[in-house]
């Protein structure tokens, strides 16, 4: 059974990851900075030294790595590519800034860029994290650093990852990547990737 690091999972399971891990095959392991959500690991992006080096498959982040610091987003890189198997890869996800500030450009900072289940959700909320649960005290939830296309791609080849393939959904401002830790002759990265992604329906061009 292949190893799946859900970080920062908060009450999910792989269940809320992607299709490609629904699988029995994959075995998940949760993990959070949040002792209340009941991970199985306790612990942060810039910290995760209760994980052994290259002890997973696959890595899942979902709209973490905008929670640090521009000046930590190297570390968090580096630390997933430690726990991940040398034939592991990384799937993460984050607010794509380009997208989003053509739309502020276009129709303003307070106008609502998508409808979530949680409700509407502001071009500010993607900007600088969801006000709502800031508001009721939740500043895990603050943003403290944006990404785009070109500067994700500029931190994985500075971390070492061997490859990596880039998709933005647009309906919600998504920029989800995959990333390899080494090199594959069976498949080239932008297969590999939309292969893993395939399950995702609401990509935008």
């Amino acid at each position: 059974m292949k190893k799946l690091l859900h970080v920062g999972c908060g009450t999910f399971t792989k269940e809320q990851t992607i299709p490609y891990f629904f699988s029995d095959a994959w075995q998940e392991i949760r993990f959070d900075i949040d002792p209340n959500v009941k991970p199985d690991i306790v612990g942060s992006l810039t910290d995760m030294s209760a994980l052994e080096s290259e002890s997973v498959d696959a890595i899942y982040s979902s709209h973490n790595i905008e929670h640090v610091f521009e000046h930590e987003v190297a570390q968090v890189l580096s630390e997933f590519l430690r726990v991940l198997k040398k034939d592991g890869f990384l799937v993460l996800t984050c607010p794509d800034l380009q997208s989003l500030c053509e739309f502020i450009g276009e129709k303003g900072l307070y106008e609502i860029a998508y409808e979530s289940p949680s409700g509407p959700i502001l071009a500010h909320d993607i900007l600088y994290g969801y006000g709502h649960a800031i508001k009721n005290g939740n500043y895990f939830m603050a943003h403290k650093c944006g990404l785009d296309t070109k500067s994700i791609h500029q931190k994985l080849s500075v971390a070492g990852y061997a490859d990596f393939a880039t998709i933005v959904s647009k309906p919600n401002f998504a920029l989800w990547v995959v990333a390899r830790k080494g090199l594959s002759a069976e498949t080239s990265i932008d297969v590999f990737g939309r292969s893993v992604l395939s399950g995702l329906s609401y990509f935008g061009t």
